[in-house]
Protein backbone atom coordinates (compact mmCIF):
# COMPACT_ATOMS: atom_id res chain seq x y z
CA UNK A 1 0.00 0.00 0.00
CA UNK A 2 1.26 3.63 -0.23
CA UNK A 3 0.01 7.44 -1.60
CA UNK A 4 1.51 9.78 -3.88
CA UNK A 5 1.14 13.30 -4.95
CA UNK A 6 0.74 14.80 -8.79
CA UNK A 7 0.61 18.13 -7.17
CA UNK A 8 -0.38 19.87 -4.18
CA UNK A 9 -1.75 23.58 -4.35
CA UNK A 10 -4.68 25.79 -5.97
CA UNK A 11 -3.07 25.55 -9.26
CA UNK A 12 -4.15 21.82 -9.10
CA UNK A 13 -4.28 18.28 -7.14
CA UNK A 14 -4.42 15.14 -7.49
CA UNK A 15 -3.63 12.58 -4.94
CA UNK A 16 -2.98 8.55 -5.46
CA UNK A 17 -3.88 5.78 -3.22
CA UNK A 18 -2.50 2.40 -3.71
CA UNK A 19 -4.24 -0.46 -1.48
CA UNK A 20 -5.41 -3.78 -1.70
CA UNK A 21 -4.14 -3.96 -5.24
CA UNK A 22 -5.83 -1.44 -6.31
CA UNK A 23 -4.78 2.06 -7.61
CA UNK A 24 -7.39 5.40 -7.12
CA UNK A 25 -6.46 8.97 -7.85
CA UNK A 26 -8.17 11.96 -5.95
CA UNK A 27 -8.85 14.36 -8.03
CA UNK A 28 -7.51 15.80 -11.53
CA UNK A 29 -6.75 18.94 -11.27
CA UNK A 30 -4.39 19.37 -14.12
CA UNK A 31 -4.73 18.83 -18.07
CA UNK A 32 -4.46 15.52 -19.62
CA UNK A 33 -0.96 15.99 -20.87
CA UNK A 34 0.32 17.07 -17.62
CA UNK A 35 -1.35 14.42 -15.53
CA UNK A 36 -0.03 11.70 -17.73
CA UNK A 37 3.15 13.21 -17.22
CA UNK A 38 2.84 13.24 -13.70
CA UNK A 39 2.11 9.99 -13.53
CA UNK A 40 4.62 8.96 -15.74
CA UNK A 41 6.68 10.30 -12.89
CA UNK A 42 5.48 8.19 -10.04
CA UNK A 43 5.97 4.61 -12.52
CA UNK A 44 2.09 4.68 -13.71
CA UNK A 45 0.20 5.43 -16.44
CA UNK A 46 -3.69 6.09 -16.82
CA UNK A 47 -4.89 2.90 -17.64
CA UNK A 48 -3.64 2.10 -14.34
CA UNK A 49 -6.16 3.78 -12.23
CA UNK A 50 -9.56 1.88 -10.93
CA UNK A 51 -11.65 4.84 -10.24
CA UNK A 52 -11.10 8.72 -9.87
CA UNK A 53 -12.55 9.84 -6.73
CA UNK A 54 -13.24 13.71 -6.72
CA UNK A 55 -13.74 15.96 -3.74
CA UNK A 56 -15.82 18.67 -5.01
CA UNK A 57 -16.35 20.68 -8.19
CA UNK A 58 -13.70 23.18 -7.84
CA UNK A 59 -11.23 23.54 -11.06
CA UNK A 60 -8.22 23.07 -9.18
CA UNK A 61 -9.50 19.22 -8.42
CA UNK A 62 -12.00 18.38 -10.66
CA UNK A 63 -10.96 20.24 -14.04
CA UNK A 64 -8.52 17.44 -15.51
CA UNK A 65 -11.50 14.62 -14.27
CA UNK A 66 -13.15 14.02 -17.81
CA UNK A 67 -10.21 13.99 -20.03
CA UNK A 68 -8.59 11.60 -17.76
CA UNK A 69 -11.54 9.31 -17.57
CA UNK A 70 -13.02 9.27 -20.65
CA UNK A 71 -9.42 8.36 -22.61
CA UNK A 72 -8.96 5.60 -20.09
CA UNK A 73 -12.52 4.31 -19.24
CA UNK A 74 -11.99 5.06 -15.91
CA UNK A 75 -14.94 5.15 -13.45
CA UNK A 76 -15.75 8.53 -11.56
CA UNK A 77 -16.56 8.53 -8.32
CA UNK A 78 -18.25 12.17 -6.46
CA UNK A 79 -21.50 13.26 -4.19
CA UNK A 80 -24.78 13.78 -5.76
CA UNK A 81 -23.66 17.94 -5.42
CA UNK A 82 -20.18 17.42 -6.92
CA UNK A 83 -21.41 15.51 -9.89
CA UNK A 84 -24.99 17.37 -10.37
CA UNK A 85 -23.89 18.62 -13.69
CA UNK A 86 -22.37 14.82 -15.10
CA UNK A 87 -19.13 14.45 -16.72
CA UNK A 88 -20.07 13.45 -20.78
CA UNK A 89 -19.00 10.49 -21.78
CA UNK A 90 -18.20 9.17 -18.30
CA UNK A 91 -19.12 6.68 -16.23
CA UNK A 92 -20.02 8.03 -12.96
CA UNK A 93 -20.79 6.98 -9.16
CA UNK A 94 -22.46 9.30 -6.65
CA UNK A 95 -23.49 9.02 -3.23
CA UNK A 96 -24.40 11.34 0.00
CA UNK A 97 -22.04 12.74 1.93
CA UNK A 98 -20.91 10.80 4.54
CA UNK A 99 -21.67 7.66 3.26
CA UNK A 100 -19.68 4.55 3.58
CA UNK A 101 -18.99 2.10 0.50
CA UNK A 102 -16.72 -0.63 -0.75
CA UNK A 103 -15.38 -0.21 -4.76
CA UNK A 104 -12.69 -3.10 -5.87
CA UNK A 105 -12.50 -4.34 -2.46
CA UNK A 106 -11.20 -1.28 -0.75
CA UNK A 107 -13.79 0.09 1.83
CA UNK A 108 -14.40 3.90 1.01
CA UNK A 109 -15.41 6.69 3.24
CA UNK A 110 -16.53 10.26 2.18
CA UNK A 111 -16.10 12.87 5.10
CA UNK A 112 -18.71 15.59 4.70
CA UNK A 113 -16.65 18.92 5.33
CA UNK A 114 -17.01 23.07 5.42
CA UNK A 115 -16.12 24.17 2.27
CA UNK A 116 -17.91 26.63 -0.25
CA UNK A 117 -18.66 24.34 -2.66
CA UNK A 118 -21.65 22.27 -3.83
CA UNK A 119 -21.59 18.88 -1.17
CA UNK A 120 -17.37 18.93 -0.21
CA UNK A 121 -16.63 15.52 0.61
CA UNK A 122 -12.96 14.41 1.65
CA UNK A 123 -12.07 10.55 1.88
CA UNK A 124 -10.50 7.85 4.00
CA UNK A 125 -9.73 4.57 1.96
CA UNK A 126 -9.34 1.35 4.12
CA UNK A 127 -8.08 -2.20 3.92
CA UNK A 128 -6.58 -4.63 5.79
CA UNK A 129 -5.94 -2.52 8.78
CA UNK A 130 -4.56 0.52 6.77
CA UNK A 131 -6.32 3.94 6.76
CA UNK A 132 -5.52 6.32 4.05
CA UNK A 133 -6.96 9.84 4.73
CA UNK A 134 -7.01 13.06 2.62
CA UNK A 135 -8.20 15.75 4.23
CA UNK A 136 -8.36 19.08 2.31
CA UNK A 137 -10.44 22.44 1.61
CA UNK A 138 -12.30 22.80 4.81
CA UNK A 139 -12.28 25.92 6.72
CA UNK A 140 -12.82 24.79 10.09
CA UNK A 141 -12.71 21.25 12.26
CA UNK A 142 -15.22 20.09 13.27
CA UNK A 143 -15.80 16.81 15.89
CA UNK A 144 -17.23 14.80 13.01
CA UNK A 145 -14.27 15.68 11.01
CA UNK A 146 -11.92 14.58 13.85
CA UNK A 147 -13.39 11.51 14.77
CA UNK A 148 -13.24 10.47 11.49
CA UNK A 149 -9.68 11.39 10.48
CA UNK A 150 -8.18 10.13 13.98
CA UNK A 151 -7.36 6.40 12.97
CA UNK A 152 -5.87 7.31 9.78
CA UNK A 153 -2.56 5.55 9.10
CA UNK A 154 -1.69 7.49 6.31
CA UNK A 155 -2.88 11.20 5.77
CA UNK A 156 -2.46 14.03 3.74
CA UNK A 157 -3.20 17.16 5.67
CA UNK A 158 -4.16 20.73 4.28
CA UNK A 159 -2.06 23.71 5.70
CA UNK A 160 -3.09 26.62 3.30
CA UNK A 161 -2.07 29.90 4.71
CA UNK A 162 0.01 31.79 7.42
CA UNK A 163 -2.81 34.03 8.32
CA UNK A 164 -0.64 36.78 8.93
CA UNK A 165 1.11 36.09 5.17
CA UNK A 166 -2.31 36.00 4.32
CA UNK A 167 -3.49 39.35 5.45
CA UNK A 168 -0.86 41.32 4.46
CA UNK A 169 -0.73 39.45 1.12
CA UNK A 170 -1.43 40.84 -2.14
CA UNK A 171 -5.38 38.56 -2.76
CA UNK A 172 -8.12 41.28 -2.63
CA UNK A 173 -10.02 41.83 0.52
CA UNK A 174 -12.85 39.54 -0.64
CA UNK A 175 -10.57 36.55 -1.53
CA UNK A 176 -8.72 36.69 1.99
CA UNK A 177 -11.87 36.80 3.49
CA UNK A 178 -13.58 33.89 1.33
CA UNK A 179 -9.60 31.63 2.04
CA UNK A 180 -9.61 32.73 6.06
CA UNK A 181 -13.51 31.98 6.85
CA UNK A 182 -14.94 28.94 7.92
CA UNK A 183 -16.43 27.65 4.56
CA UNK A 184 -12.27 28.30 3.15
CA UNK A 185 -8.89 27.17 4.01
CA UNK A 186 -7.42 25.49 7.00
CA UNK A 187 -4.69 27.89 8.17
CA UNK A 188 -1.50 26.34 9.67
CA UNK A 189 -2.57 26.72 12.91
CA UNK A 190 -5.77 25.08 12.50
CA UNK A 191 -4.27 22.28 10.89
CA UNK A 192 -1.48 22.23 13.77
CA UNK A 193 -4.21 21.97 16.40
CA UNK A 194 -5.98 19.14 14.52
CA UNK A 195 -2.96 17.04 13.98
CA UNK A 196 -1.61 17.51 17.77
CA UNK A 197 -5.11 15.96 18.69
CA UNK A 198 -5.01 12.69 16.46
CA UNK A 199 -1.29 12.16 16.02
CA UNK A 200 -0.46 8.75 16.88
CA UNK A 201 3.04 6.84 16.27
CA UNK A 202 1.67 4.84 13.53
CA UNK A 203 0.70 8.18 11.43
CA UNK A 204 2.30 8.56 8.18
CA UNK A 205 1.77 12.57 7.44
CA UNK A 206 2.24 15.03 4.76
CA UNK A 207 1.18 18.28 4.82
CA UNK A 208 -0.37 19.87 1.60
CA UNK A 209 -2.47 22.32 -0.57
CA UNK A 210 0.16 24.39 0.66
CA UNK A 211 -0.83 28.31 -0.87
CA UNK A 212 2.46 29.34 -2.66
CA UNK A 213 1.82 32.86 -2.34
CA UNK A 214 0.47 33.10 1.82
CA UNK A 215 2.86 30.20 3.04
CA UNK A 216 6.19 28.80 3.65
CA UNK A 217 8.17 26.06 4.10
CA UNK A 218 10.23 27.34 6.84
CA UNK A 219 6.84 28.48 8.67
CA UNK A 220 5.65 25.20 8.14
CA UNK A 221 8.82 23.01 9.39
CA UNK A 222 8.97 25.38 12.39
CA UNK A 223 5.48 25.03 13.57
CA UNK A 224 4.85 20.94 12.36
CA UNK A 225 8.45 19.35 13.21
CA UNK A 226 7.98 19.21 17.12
CA UNK A 227 4.87 16.75 16.18
CA UNK A 228 7.27 14.43 14.09
CA UNK A 229 8.72 12.66 17.42
CA UNK A 230 4.77 11.26 17.77
CA UNK A 231 4.05 10.57 14.32
CA UNK A 232 5.80 7.57 12.03
CA UNK A 233 6.55 10.23 9.18
CA UNK A 234 6.07 13.49 8.28
CA UNK A 235 7.08 15.06 5.07
CA UNK A 236 5.35 18.25 2.61
CA UNK A 237 3.67 18.01 -0.51
CA UNK A 238 4.30 21.02 -3.19
CA UNK A 239 2.00 22.02 -6.24
CA UNK A 240 4.90 21.06 -8.66
CA UNK A 241 6.29 17.90 -7.54
CA UNK A 242 3.47 17.03 -4.68
CA UNK A 243 5.60 14.27 -3.09
CA UNK A 244 7.02 10.81 -4.14
CA UNK A 245 5.17 6.86 -3.11
CA UNK A 246 5.36 6.45 0.27
CA UNK A 247 5.29 2.68 0.96
CA UNK A 248 4.68 1.78 -2.74
CA UNK A 249 7.24 0.61 -5.18
CA UNK A 250 5.28 0.15 -8.77
CA UNK A 251 8.12 -2.22 -10.29
CA UNK A 252 6.14 -3.83 -11.96
CA UNK A 253 3.70 -0.94 -13.73
CA UNK A 254 6.91 0.96 -14.79
CA UNK A 255 8.18 -2.08 -16.85
CA UNK A 256 4.95 -1.83 -18.48
CA UNK A 257 5.65 1.27 -19.28
CA UNK A 258 8.92 0.97 -20.78
CA UNK A 259 7.18 -1.78 -23.17
CA UNK A 260 4.57 0.84 -24.95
Amino acid sequence: MGFASLGSGSRGNGTVIALAGRLFLVDCGFTLKQTEARLQRLGLAGGDLDGIFVTHEHADHINGVRALAHKYAIPVYGSWGTLKKGLEGVVTHTFDGDDEFEVEGVNVTSVRVPHDAKEPTQYIFGADGVRVGVLSDLGCVTHHVMNQFSQCTHLLLEANHDRQMLQRGSYPPRLKRRVGEDLGHLSNEQAWSLLKQIAHPEMQVVIGHISEQNNHLDILQRLFEPLRGGLSGLGYATQQEGFAWIGYKPIQRQASLGAL
